[in-house]
């Protein structure tokens, strides 16, 4: 395997990667309850304000340690940054 090829984005959401690693992740966001599941419109503004946040890495919110798909995939979650994001 090249280099190029194992190498993963540091500003990549894990539905970029294609680990089957985080299969299991993206099954959760599918199946959440819609009562507690955040509007695919809004989910969507929250991961295009994530990828612009220098905080996020390899899918991960280096302020709070949470992957920021799951955490914004939740309608009552937010950005745990100072900023808060959304």
């Amino acid at each position: 395997m090249e280099a190029e090829e194992r190498r993963i984005c540091r500003k990549c959401l894990i539905q970029d990667m294609p680990s089957e690693y985080f299969e299991t992740m993206r099954e959760y966001i599918r199946h959440l309850d819609p009562e507690i599941k955040t509007e695919q419109r809004e989910y969507e503004r929250r991961l295009a304000l994530c990828r612009e946040c220098e905080s996020l890495m390899e899918g991960m919110c280096r302020i709070c340690g949470c992957y920021v798909e799951m955490r914004a995939a939740i309608r009552a979650r937010r950005c745990p940054g100072t900023e808060n994001r959304w």
